[in-house]
């Protein structure tokens, strides 16, 4: 079991971070353009990575051998939705809105995937790729309308469906479930967009962290959320893998992509939406740290269980 593709994607999403925070300090992004980059993050590299994510051969075998992985992970879901409830209805709704979203929302999708070919191979990236189908269908769905605000729930229905993420994540869908292929040159110009999404999001999540003192990091509310993030959730999905007799892939790969950390979107979407964005950044950051320590521990564990 290795984890160096583990630690050098968290050092790169860091790194990232820091060139972010950097660039604000120094005022190369501005204000004006801080807006600018969450407006081309979520109009179009978010869009292309989505879609790209979809762009699989889904066969009848791989329907077979993933149908346990899709179920656990929509049971999972459903824990993390009541977990979010539960843990975080006392909070005002600015607040509450981005702990619910980041407990149901990680960033399975940026460091999961290459965490779990890491350390378990080819197995695992499938397995991952499943994993993270009704998490992004959840994303740009009802978790999208955390932040999306209308007057009525008609509008404000017609508002999440028509956003680029979920529609990127629909045609995603269709195309994945029909024998057929994009354009060469289509097709490249969406991977290639999706190819900046990682770096122009943890530019932003720095360039916010830019504001915020570095005393004021270490801050209860994120510290809460990410022992719910990083401890509690992973441990219901080892207990869930465990009743439900999975093997040791299957039940390293639940384990390890449910306890990764807050996804980038929700710094992202709370800044557009005008929620607690240093809160959601703090969130952020502090549990990717807190995950360089709880990702290979719950590894470790997985491995003397199995």
């Amino acid at each position: 079991m290795s984890f160096s593709g583990m630690y050098n994607t968290q050092g790169m999403l860091f790194l990232l971070m820091l060139l972010g925070l950097l660039l604000r300090r120094t005022s190369v992004i501005t204000r004006e353009g801080e807006a600018f980059l969450t407006d081309l993050v979520l109009y179009v590299t978010l869009p292309a990575s989505i879609l790209k994510s979809f762009q699989m051969e889904f066969t009848e075998e791989l329907l077979s051998s993933c149908l346990r992985v899709l179920l656990l992970t929509i049971i999972l879901l459903a824990v993390s939705f009541l977990a979010g409830k539960l843990a975080f209805g006392f909070l005002p709704p600015e607040k509450r809105k981005i702990m619910e979203y980041a407990t149901m929302v990680s960033n399975a999708g940026i460091l999961g995937n290459p965490v779990a070919e890491g350390i378990f191979g080819d197995l695992g990236l499938m397995y991952a790729s499943i994993y993270t189908i009704p998490l992004r269908i959840y994303m740009w769905s009802f978790g999208l309308m955390c932040f999306t605000k209308a007057p009525d729930k008609k509008r404000l229905l017609k508002k999440t469906c028509t956003h680029p993420c979920m529609l990127a994540a629909a045609l995603g869908l269709l195309l994945m479930s029909l024998p057929v292929s994009l354009p060469e040159v289509l097709d490249r110009t969406i991977r290639s967009a999706a190819g900046a999404n990682t770096c122009l999001s943890m530019l932003l999540v720095g360039s916010i962290l830019a504001s915020i003192p570095l005393k004021s990091m270490i801050d209860k509310k994120a510290l809460y959320y990410s022992a719910i993030r990083l401890l509690f959730l992973p441990l219901a999905a080892l207990l869930l893998c465990r009743a439900a007799g999975c093997d040791f892939v299957v039940t390293g790969v639940m384990v390890t992509l449910t306890g990764m950390p807050a996804g980038s979107t929700t710094a992202v979407l709370a800044q557009k939406y005008g929620c607690d964005a240093v809160l959601a950044t703090k969130c952020v950051v502090l549990s990717t740290m807190l995950s360089m320590a709880s990702v290979p521990a719950w590894c470790l564990i997985v491995s003397g269980l199995g």
